[in-house]
């Protein structure tokens, strides 16, 4: 039954090797990245994510206008179900007056909406029915996704360096010990090598 001596490596001992040096600075370093790496790169790729959505958001809304129309067009009778986390909808004829004008445009609005309901659709400068810019919610969860992913990647690449150097550290001790042992033998065997 073995026990185990905390910082082994560090102390000066006859059965320590220099890859085992290596491996526990390897350690102290990803440790010391991770805790305070991995948080930075994720705060940076978040600042980035949040300042790209707004200015991707600040650009559609310039793009894109809202009207408050009236559905006139049927829209199926099919129940309204969730597909891929968002209410399904349907392309239906809808009216508005803007300018003293009545305009009519085929827009997407969500199932389940009776004609004579009005609701808010946006259209883009050519007329065309869009998706509404992202709101302040949307930019949030953007930026708190993409600082997550970048804190997760930052420590995969840590966790993966860290198993390339150990795996290259367990190599090198294990040739040490084959050199030693090659040295060692011949005393305790009595034979030549």
């Amino acid at each position: 039954m073995g026990t185990r001596v905390r910082g082994w490596r560090w102390r000066r001992n006859p059965l320590r090797r220099r890859s085992d040096v290596v491996e526990a600075w390897t350690v102290l370093a990803v440790a010391v990245l991770m805790l305070l790496g991995a948080p930075l790169i994720g705060a940076v790729v978040g600042r980035w994510a949040h300042d790209d959505a707004r200015a991707v958001a600040a650009e559609q809304r310039s793009e894109r206008h809202r009207v408050r129309a009236e559905v006139v067009g049927s829209v199926p009778d099919s129940r309204p179900s969730v597909q891929g986390g968002r209410e399904r909808s349907y392309r239906v004829t809808v009216r508005w007056t803007e300018a003293g004008a009545t305009k009519t445009a085929t827009a997407r609005v969500p199932a389940g909406t009776d004609p004579g309901e009005r609701v808010d659709v946006w259209f883009d400068s050519r007329g065309r029915s869009v998706a509404p810019p992202p709101d302040a919610t949307a930019i949030w969860q953007h930026t708190l996704v993409m600082g997550a992913c970048g804190a997760g990647a930052t420590i995969a690449v840590l966790l993966l360096g860290h198993s390339l150097v150990r795996g290259v550290a367990g190599r090198h001790r294990l040739a040490e010990w084959e050199r030693d042992w090659a040295l060692t033998e011949p005393q305790w065997t009595r034979r030549r090598a």
